[in-house]
């Protein structure tokens, strides 16, 4: 049975420098993609001539609680607007995509299991009460159709099969009729069995599959945690087997799995699609709530802290399609690309660098993270995340002040009408937890609150900054749910153009990033002292990163990698010192756009 339920955006508003991002976010591409892209501003969904299958679900997914989350009018009404089409365009027999009725065969269905999740999404927001039945009605058509075979999963839709139940779940806790767990049953008996595709994840290709396609994958993790019930399964945590078999092949620093586009295995020159880092940390906000086991909001601490705000720009306008751990510089690739299946653009920050699907689709991964700060279980409220946040409902306020994860000191004052029992998640990493200043031996605090209580209290505990072995005799550090690199120094060279009728424009345009200073070192110093700086408006800046590592490096005989001047080599050429030691300091991996993240130790 599920353990944790998740709270609305009505209930959970974020604070201190989660609001600030979320901020910076409304103000960028994800406030402004209905105005500026046309796959969304002219959208098929809206009786538009662009794009009508993913992209405007994708945006919606996100925009909806960021709007929310935010309060904003503005965006809010906006929302409503592109709610309002697509309902309006909503057939009788429910089918909702704007596709023909003689070209449902040929058309994707992956399209239906978003906008059916992403209205649930919107629902829970809202509270508009004409979504269930439009939520049910396109559910239903969708059951009819493929139960008499007029259509039949494939490509996208086969392989994405659990994204269904999200709406599928949500539907049956309201009706209870059989149908859906029938529906349930199709949609596995016709989708991939991940499980039979592991021995294709060991060994990576330069060939495009849906099996190693690393969104499909990412999404894929939480399959188990949202079908197993309507299913009538057991859980058996077939996630943390699938992830052990994923790390130790393809796994990089940051808790992604490389995939440019596909699996493409332990090189620290190997990128990770961005949307890969929005579904897989959407994956582990599912996998905790189903099975409330702290390796999962650990997990998903570490890809939101560093994997997502590296590969996006400090005023969230401009994003990568991959992200490299060791990435000295950003630029179009004259000919033959590093990625396995991606072009020589992917690494560029732009409106769309090589496909379009990340400008919508990375727009859900913050406001999620945001409302997963507290989930709730009959009169058990848990602090899944202590990120700054505020949890108001009918009977609890509970307000969490603190800047972590870049300080690590605590301020939560509650108020409750009835009884509860709150627990608070402490990272496994925490050393000298204190409560109040007294020391406690826990690693999950539990305070039971009786009726009218009001309690405020300080939590504060350490981290110890370390070096983590990664594959070929390379180091990276980390510091609790920091990861942190060397930061190589760049320029930026702005790109503005015109491509297949899509305008780039400054702000929304794409840039190279041209490295400046030197990146070819090796660590040379067991010392890793933490300097703490504040967290200013921009919590990710690239310039003054809210907490850095000072220790000391070498300049070694790098090397590019064979038949680039932009790359450096997978391994270093030579690990033997060229210059004296120096002392510098590591940028926190999200900071960081140009880094060396995986380098010796000598």
């Amino acid at each position: 049975m599920r353990k944790w339920s998740f709270y609305t955006s009505k209930e959970i508003k974020p604070r201190g420098w989660l609001k600030k991002q979320l901020e910076i976010q409304a103000l960028g591409l994800s406030g402004n993609l209905d105005i500026i892209w046309p796959d969304v501003k002219n959208s098929s969904w809206i009786g538009g001539d662009k794009e009508g299958w993913e992209r405007v679900p994708y945006w919606l997914d996100g925009f909806i609680p960021l709007a929310y989350l935010l309060d904003d009018k503005d965006m809010i009404t906006r929302a409503k607007k592109y709610i309002d089409a697509i309902l309006s365009f909503q057939k009788p027999d429910g089918w909702i995509c704007p596709c023909d009725d003689d070209k449902r065969e040929t058309y994707d269905t992956w399209a239906v299991l978003l906008i059916a999740k992403t209205l649930v999404v919107y629902y829970e927001c809202s509270g508009d009460e004409r979504i269930p039945d439009v939520v049910y009605n396109v559910l239903k058509n969708y059951y009819e159709l493929l139960k008499d075979g007029k259509i039949r999963l494939y490509d996208w839709g086969k392989a994405r099969w659990f994204e269904g139940f999200i709406a599928i779940d949500f539907a049956y806790k309201r009706c209870r009729e059989s149908w859906l767990k029938d529906l349930a049953k199709i949609l596995k008996e016709q989708g991939l069995d991940y499980n039979e595709s592991i021995p294709l994840w060991k060994k990576p290709l330069n060939k495009w599959r849906f099996e190693t396609h690393i969104v499909n994958i990412g999404m894929m993790l939480k399959s188990e945690a949202v079908s197993c019930e309507i299913l009538g399964e057991e859980y058996t945590d077939n996630a943390e087997m699938l992830h052990g078999v994923l790390e130790e092949y393809n796994g990089t620093p940051v808790g992604l799995f490389t995939g440019d586009e596909c699996l493409s295995g332990l090189s620290p020159i190997q990128g990770t699609e961005l949307c890969a880092v929005a579904e897989q940390m959407y994956s582990y906000e599912h996998l905790f709530a189903y099975s409330g086991e702290n390796k999962w909001a650990e997990r998903l601490e570490l890809l939101a802290f560093n994997a997502l705000p590296a590969t996006i720009s400090d005023d969230m306008w401009t994003h990568q399609y991959d992200q490299l751990s060791n990435q000295i510089a950003c630029v179009r690739f004259p000919a033959k690309p590093i990625f396995r299946t991606n072009g020589g653009e992917s690494h560029l920050f732009g409106l769309e660098p090589n496909y379009g699907c990340c400008t919508a689709n990375f727009n859900q991964a913050w406001p999620k993270f945001a409302l997963s700060a507290f989930m709730c279980d009959g009169d058990s409220i848990i602090n899944v995340l202590p990120v700054p946040s505020e949890l108001k409902t009918d009977n609890e306020h509970i307000v969490v002040e603190t800047n972590y994860p870049f300080e690590n000191s605590f301020r939560y004052t509650l108020e409750v009408k009835n009884a509860i029992t709150f627990r608070i998640r402490i990272p496994s990493f925490a050393v000298n937890l204190k409560v109040n200043g007294e020391v406690i031996d826990d690693k999950e605090l539990s305070f039971d609150l009786v009726a009218d209580e009001k309690l405020k209290f300080d939590v504060s505990f350490d981290v110890n900054p370390c070096f983590i072995d990664r594959p070929h005799e390379l180091k990276s550090v980390k510091c609790g749910s920091l990861v942190f690199s060397v930061p190589v120094k760049f320029k930026k060279r702005m790109l503005e153009y015109v491509r297949d009728g899509v305008e780039r424009r400054m702000p929304y345009c794409d840039y190279e990033l041209i490295p400046v200073s030197d990146w070819n070192y090796a660590y040379c110093s067991d010392s890793l002292e933490i300097c703490r700086k504040g967290v200013g408006d921009v919590p990710f800046s690239s310039f003054e990163p809210p907490v850095t590592l000072k220790t000391a490096v070498r300049k070694i005989d790098w090397g590019y990698e064979d038949g680039y001047d932009t790359v450096c080599a997978k391994i270093p050429e030579s690990r033997e010192p060229v210059g004296d030691e120096l002392k510098i300091e590591l940028y926190h991996y999200g900071c960081a756009k140009l880094r060396m993240t995986e380098i010796p130790k000598i």
